[in-house]
């Protein structure tokens, strides 16, 4: 058993990685290629030649085994797990016939297909009527047919970017259900493709043929085609596991396999997460996403550009940091955890609302992000601070909705991401929720939850349990700070709470 390896390969924002994992949950090589920015051909778009993912999956599987050439015959299984949301329109060969579209794309249809009465009156009964245009106002397919038709009748399947890769993998156009977080067809109840009789198919008029075949976690997607074995050095025939989509992955990395644990993703999105045996929709009509743990369900809160704000606030406002970083070797993220160590809880009284992009509820499509309380002894440290805090305030904001709607209390919180590598996030984290901050053994706990996946697949381990146990360690916990925890629990309650509620005038007075 000590001999076995999983090849996990992750897809993400701003890299791909292909991490060899024991079955300790170590990682035993790695090789990371990064990826290159995002294009906007308009504002508000976000797009990247579906290509290039493919690219990076060669490169940094070839660098694996350049590195460690005497690991590949330990390999028993490969897994994926990439970006969720990120679309890719191919032809019957399986080659995009245009850039993916991303998650952070912005543009919005503005026509779109019209429902039943049937199913108008009954949204308009349950006033969610806006909720629904809006969801269909940001269905990609939807703006395709609208805006390129001659692309939209060209496409063969119309895919995720995992639905894409795992075709480049195996030749098949298969998918985890796992893996479908966005704006397509799919009933999150049953985790399966929706019923024909479902409003889905007419608020996005899509033909079920342009789908792939959904197989559940840990079962096989295929197996490492003849051509995809000569561009990445995978052997070979190895069995493609079904694993789930990066977020999902990431709280079974973390070993949130209980509803009493939180899982805390400080990445580019920030989320928080609870899984749950039961359907649970954390807001009206906004369902659960398929966990990893397949069959059940992940409750999730998510702040869109989440930790992207800090890069954006280093990017527009911290230029001596980035260049004192490249002078140095450290992140800049680093330097600016240093600068606010001298600056209290509460960044006196300067409060920030993170909405940097809208939501769905609450925040609504119409929420922007702010910062209220400045005052003349303020500096950036502060603000970079308040920025901080305000994710951890709005993480806790989402885990007391959870916490509502499931019946269930979060006793424990295991945080991870690439802000989690932050002591002075971990602290605040553990001092707005008031909670211990426990941190994963690892960073790379979406890469770990895609082995997990394969390891249950491939009859490794007879159950998750068993899997978690021998491959998730927590590395530290940070405690709660008492005197921290008063003062963010009465910013929190007089402050930030009521700040959403009170803005919202505003933001739809400024609403463009």
């Amino acid at each position: 058993m000590k001999d076995h390896l999983i090849l996990a390969i992750d897809v993400g924002t701003q890299s791909v990685r292909a991490i060899l994992f024991d079955l300790r949950g170590n990682p035993v090589a790695i090789c990371k290629d990064p990826l290159p920015p995002w294009q906007s051909p308009c504002p508000g778009w976000a797009e990247q030649d579906a290509g290039t993912y493919w690219e990076k999956i060669c490169s940094a599987t070839a660098g694996l085994w350049h590195n460690h050439p005497g690991l590949k015959g330990s390999v028993r299984g490969v897994a994926l797990t990439t970006q969720r949301s990120t679309v890719v329109n191919v032809d019957r060969a399986g080659r995009p016939i245009r850039p993916a579209i991303l998650w952070a794309d912005q543009r919005t249809a503005q026509s779109v297909p019209k429902l039943s009465l049937h199913w108008s009156l009954a949204f308009r009964l349950l006033r969610l009527g806006e909720t629904v245009a809006y969801l269909q106002s940001q269905a990609e397919s939807n703006w395709l047919k609208l805006n390129q038709p001659l692309v939209w009748e060209g496409t063969y399947k119309f895919l995720f970017l995992s639905g894409y890769l795992v075709h480049r993998l195996t030749g098949n156009f298969a998918d985890s259900a796992a893996s479908q977080v966005g704006y397509m067809p799919f009933d999150f109840r049953r985790q399966d493709w929706a019923r024909p009789s479902d409003w889905k198919w007419q608020a996005l008029d899509m033909d079920p043929g342009k789908l792939p075949d959904l197989v559940r976690p840990g079962q096989m997607l295929g197996q490492i085609s003849r051509e995809a074995a000569a561009a990445t050095g995978i052997p070979e025939d190895l069995p493609l596991v079904a694993a789930a989509a990066d977020k999902a992955c990431e709280v079974l990395g973390a070993g949130c396999l209980d509803p009493h644990q939180g899982s805390i993703s400080y990445g580019t999105s920030a989320s928080i997460n609870m899984t749950s045996s039961r359907y649970v929709e954390p807001l009206p009509l906004i369902p659960p996403y398929p966990s990893a743990l397949p069959g059940a369900y992940s409750l999730e809160v998510q702040i869109f550009r989440g930790f992207w704000l800090a890069s954006w606030f280093i990017r527009e406002f911290c230029p001596d940091q980035r260049l004192a970083a490249r002078e140095s070797g450290a992140d800049p993220e680093e330097l600016l955890d240093q600068a606010i160590a001298g600056i209290p809880p509460g960044s006196q009284g300067l409060v920030l609302q993170p909405f940097w992009s809208p939501g769905l509820r609450d925040p609504g499509p119409e929420a922007r992000g702010a910062m209220i309380g400045f005052r003349d002894g303020h500096t950036r440290a502060h603000l970079y601070r308040a920025l901080l805090e305000g994710l951890a305030y709005s993480l806790r904001e989402g885990g007391e909705r959870i916490e509502k709607r499931s019946r269930h209390k979060i006793t424990e919180l295991r945080v991870s991401g690439g802000g989690s590598r932050s002591a002075r996030m971990l602290q605040i984290t553990a001092d707005v929720f008031n909670r211990p901050a426990l941190r994963p053994h690892t960073w790379e706990t979406s890469a770990l939850g895609a082995a997990m996946v394969a390891a249950v697949g491939l009859g490794l381990f007879t159950d998750f349990k068993s899997a978690a146990d021998s491959m998730v360690r927590i590395r530290d916990i940070t405690e709660p700070n008492p005197e921290s925890v008063k003062i963010y629990e009465d910013l929190y309650q007089s402050a930030y709470k009521p700040l959403y509620k009170r803005l919202k005038p505003l933001y739809k007075a400024i609403r463009l």
